[in-house]
């Protein structure tokens, strides 16, 4: 294999934090360690590498946080960044630091962040971590399973009250351009609608499907509707409410719930594959790319493709959750 002239590299998190991202880190740091590499931990995003704040990381110094959600590095987002001069001052102080190379975990803006670092010669890999799965070129960002699984969660609690007062539910989850988790979250909790910004809704439909489940005598209603829907959850439950169509309606907003807990296995196996993969394509003199699961692999992906379009939700899901929802 191909070994280049990397013997420091960078790691950080930048932009929404997402369940997972702690056993990324982790991966990244003890797979550098393996091959000879010093690692250094990168706090608060862009905004700690314009502020310079580096710290060595051991082994032990990543013991331990493969349950915790959330990001030990912590994350922020930096305007100052994204202008030619917050450029600059970034890669002057990675050189200042002697990091040779970047591993980036984070969404779209994060990514987009480490292709502007790429172009002008940082040796840089990034890992998809969104929860809303709206990362093109991978089939699964980290927190995405994690985020999943606290909304099934809560359904399936609001279900009981729901039923115990015949009442509609219109549950809003996180997804402001993308639906992947409210489309996913109504197929397997049985959602009599789901509501989601790429696919336009009208009102008139979401009416009929209440209208309908209290008429075939079902004791309660799930509305599940992404924040970025045309028709928001509030707006929804006022208006079926002055309807009167026999349900009492209710809005849960799940709201940033939806980023914490701790990772699931799936969550905690993908950050980990991809935090391995991202040091060996570095080692490999791989750069600009994006660590991206195809099926069982992980693969490389350029990150001029990653942003340069959104992950698009199958229609195929959402014919699904309108057929299994009669």
């Amino acid at each position: 294999m191909f070994r280049s002239n990397i013997h420091t590299i960078g790691v950080m998190t930048s932009g929404g934090d997402s369940p997972g991202m702690n056993p990324g880190i982790r991966a990244v740091v003890r797979a550098g360690l393996a091959n000879g590499l010093r690692v250094i931990g990168i706090e608060d995003g862009y905004e700690g590498l314009l502020n310079a704040r580096f710290k060595e990381l051991g082994a032990r110094d990543v013991g331990g946080i493969l349950q915790r959600g959330g990001t030990f590095l912590r994350t922020a987002r930096s305007m100052e960044f994204k202008t030619p001069e917050g450029q600059r001052k970034a890669i002057r102080n990675l050189n200042n630091a002697g990091i040779d190379a970047l591993v980036i975990l984070g969404g779209d803006g994060s990514l987009t962040g480490g292709m502007a670092l790429a172009a002008q010669g940082v040796p840089v890999v990034g890992i998809p971590a969104s929860i809303d799965n709206d990362i093109f070129g991978t089939d699964m960002c980290i927190g995405v399973d994690t985020a999943l699984n606290t909304i099934v969660d809560a359904i399936n609690k609001l279900r009981d009250t729901a039923s115990s007062h015949n009442r509609a539910f219109l549950v809003e989850t996180m997804g402001r351009h993308c639906g992947y988790l409210a489309v996913q979250a109504g197929i397997i909790t049985g959602a009599e609608m789901v509501v989601v910004p790429e696919f336009e809704t009208p009102f008139e439909e979401v009416a009929t499907a209440v209208d309908e489940a209290y008429k075939r005598g079902k004791l309660h209603c799930i509305i599940v509707v992404a924040e970025g829907a045309k028709l928001n959850a509030t707006e929804l439950a006022q208006k079926l409410e002055e309807m009167k169509l026999g349900f009492d309606t209710r809005v849960t907003v799940l709201g940033h719930v939806q980023r914490g807990g701790k990772p699931t296995a799936f969550d905690r196996f993908l950050a980990t594959r991809f935090g391995v993969k991202a040091v060996e394509f570095l080692l490999s003199g791989q750069t600009g790319v994006m660590t991206g699961l195809d099926g069982r692999e992980i693969v490389p992906v350029p990150l001029s493709q990653v942003v340069s379009r959104p992950r698009t939700l199958s229609e195929e899901y959402m014919k699904m959750a309108r057929m299994l929802a009669r």
